[in-house]
């Protein structure tokens, strides 16, 4: 494991429900580039949260206050249908997902569309984006 624990530890914590999901955020979280890991654990701004949608009476979410002009919160939600998902689909998702939160929803390089430049940069972690089939189903 990183030199990260306890921050790992805080991010997977929300998916204790979810065993699948929990060890899938942990394997792509320690997959990750060192500086990325360094990011996301020095950064109070950072989590990683379940999706809690109930039909019916929506969702709540509890996020870091805005604060200065790019130092949004940087909060990663996941759904809990990637618990039942395909290993590689879930994992590029949250791949994917940390990207965004990587690149705080901007571009990378010349890429300027946020999800063509949150796609590249998973791609270039080894998580590739799977064949369209499947992707209805997380909608």
């Amino acid at each position: 494991m990183s030199d990260h624990r306890e921050a790992f530890a805080t991010f997977i914590k929300p998916f204790a429900q979810f065993p699948a999901l929990q060890q899938r955020v942990l394997e792509v979280l320690e997959s990750l580039p060192a500086n990325v890991q360094l990011d996301f654990a020095s950064d109070p701004r950072f989590d990683v949260a379940i999706e809690d949608y109930q039909p019916g009476k929506g969702s709540r979410l509890f996020i870091a206050s805005p604060g200065a002009v790019g130092k949004g919160s940087r909060c990663v939600v996941l759904r809990p249908k990637l618990d039942r998902a395909s290993e590689a689909f879930a994992k590029y998702v949250i791949a994917h997902e940390f990207a965004h939160a990587h690149l705080h929803n901007g571009g990378w390089g010349e890429i300027t569309d946020i999800e063509q430049a949150a796609d590249a940069l998973a791609a270039s972690w080894g998580f590739e984006r799977p064949e369209q089939p499947g992707w209805a189903w997380l909608q």
